[in-house]
């Protein structure tokens, strides 16, 4: 069902903002971790902070963020989902900074951010096209090695990310430790048979 779904452009709304979802792109109606976020978010002093959303997909966390007064740059691998974006951007009139980036590569190297949310592809298999980048993070976790070791060279006060509780959290956590940074739990939650939980990055302590 959400596979048929997600295979239209479709309209979504959420507390007045209107935005267009590309057909193939993740759908925030459509999985709850789009909403945890959300909703975390939205209990966040935000107001005036700097925040990066990598990945942004459907960008209806950036529009909210930017609508509450963050100074909010959206990135996303797929020139689609950029333009979508872009898009978006006109028809809610809600200023975004949108760059189409693998990650950091296309953020300028000065850049430093109060606040780095991402929603992580998480499952262990390589992506066969663009819309699968959403869901497969590749065979060896090749995207969280990327992720954490750009973050060990960023400017940045928080991170926090949202898994399903069906990845494989304990890998994640392992690789995160590699490049110096520790998950903690910051809020979880469960909506049918699913838990998501959300986790802060932070700094691991230097050994001695």
């Amino acid at each position: 069902m959400a596979r048929w779904y997600s295979s239209k452009d479709r309209a979504y709304r959420y507390k007045g903002i209107r935005i267009q979802v590309g057909a193939g792109v993740f759908h925030p109606g459509l999985f709850f971790s789009t909403g945890f976020l959300l909703e975390w978010i939205e209990n966040q002093p935000i107001e005036g902070r700097k925040i990066l959303e990598l990945g942004a997909g459907s960008g209806l966390l950036s529009f909210v963020a930017a609508r509450a007064g963050a100074v909010v740059t959206a990135t996303d691998i797929s020139p689609q989902v950029v333009r979508y974006l872009q898009q978006n951007q006109l028809s809610t009139g809600l200023p975004l900074n949108i760059l189409h980036s693998d990650l950091f590569e296309q953020i300028p190297a000065q850049a430093s951010f109060d606040l780095v949310v991402i929603n992580p592809p998480y499952y262990p298999a390589n992506p066969a096209n663009e819309s699968q980048q959403a869901w497969f993070c590749g065979s060896n976790f090749q995207y969280f090695k990327r992720l954490f070791e750009g973050l060990s060279n960023r400017e940045f006060g928080q991170a926090v990310m949202v898994l399903s509780e069906d990845c494989e959290v304990e890998t994640i956590r392992q690789i995160a430790l590699n490049y110096g940074f520790i998950l903690r739990l910051e809020a979880q939650k469960t909506i049918l048979w699913e838990t998501n939980l959300i986790y802060a990055l932070d700094l691991a302590p230097q050994k001695a």
